[in-house]
């Protein structure tokens, strides 16, 4: 019988070695699938223009270059501008929209919240259906009169239904017992809502201000239709967009006029700027990535 057992314990202890390395072989893999685009990314960018046409893209640079980078950094001023402009709203949008999501979403699950389905509802609505383009741009422009002003940037992205809908997933996980208990010492909602819930939600906090954060830095669109030409700074993805565009029109302008224009690096220029645009963010994702596997986890089961 020992004998058996002993076997038994040896299958199952080989058995459970194959599954780890081959998960561990399946997730290495996955993972060099998933950086194999950015080494390309990256390696294009700093490649001779005449070597992508004629050998294609590359991990590993053929011919050396910076003058994509040179292009896209020619006016420093207006790159750093840019970033400015990017990084102060996406902070500052950030920090707002988390706390207006996780207030909501809060009081949304609260059992003593009598309008919290009727509320719930047309939340869950504007996921189906919404006014359009065109009356958008209305409200924006002309009611509230946010034209060439960087609130008509930083407000539409303050609140998102899927936000809300994942933080009031993740706070019913949270007993209700606690607020009760919090009422009876006498403390009022919100300092329930500032000194329990928020500590107590900070994997939903981390994955929810990370969307946020990424919605903000990969703005463009709205700050196309709102903010004009003449505004000398604006967020960087536009800058970036216009970058490429330009590019892309001198170029085809000077075929159309049979002018040689070789040397206009454009292909590696769309890999840099995909470097510029990305490059802190793979920074900064590591700092948030265990809160933000926890939180996508939690409000997928609570869901």
């Amino acid at each position: 019988m020992q004998a058996d057992a002993a076997r038994r314990r040896i299958r199952s202890d080989a058995t459970s070695l194959f599954v780890r390395g081959f998960g561990y072989a399946f997730i290495g893999l996955f993972a060099l699938c998933c950086l194999l685009p950015f080494l390309l990314v990256l390696g294009t960018s700093f490649t001779n223009e005449g070597t992508i046409a004629k050998h294609g893209f590359n991990i590993w640079p053929r011919e050396f270059s910076t003058f994509a980078y040179k292009i896209v950094f020619e006016n420093p001023d207006l790159i750093l501008g840019a970033y400015g402009v990017t990084i102060f709203i996406t902070i500052v949008g950030t920090a707002v929209g988390l706390f207006l999501v996780a207030m909501t979403g809060y009081a949304l699950q609260r059992p003593d919240f009598q309008q919290r389905n009727a509320i719930s509802f047309f939340i869950y609505f504007t996921t189906l259906f919404s006014g359009g383009i065109v009356p958008f741009y209305l409200l924006v422009k002309q009611y509230l009169g946010l034209g060439d002003n960087y609130l008509a940037v930083l407000l539409p992205g303050l609140m998102s239904p899927f936000l809300i809908i994942m933080m009031k997933s993740f706070t019913k996980s949270i007993p209700h017992a606690i607020t009760e208990s919090a009422k009876i010492d006498g403390a009022g909602d919100f300092t329930i809502f500032l000194r329990l819930i928020l500590p107590m939600a900070t994997p939903a906090l981390a994955t929810i201000g990370l969307f946020i954060a990424l919605g903000y830095w990969n703005e463009w669109y709205n700050a196309m239709l709102f903010l004009s030409p003449d505004m000398k700074y604006r967020p960087l993805q536009l800058f970036l967009y216009n970058v490429i565009t330009s590019a892309d029109f001198i170029r085809n302008s000077s075929a159309a006029s049979n002018v040689p224009l070789r040397d206009m690096p454009l292909e590696s220029m769309k890999m840099a700027t995909a470097v510029v645009a990305t490059g802190p963010v793979i920074l900064f994702y590591p700092f948030v990535q265990r809160y933000f596997i926890q939180g996508i986890t939690v409000g997928a089961v609570k869901g």
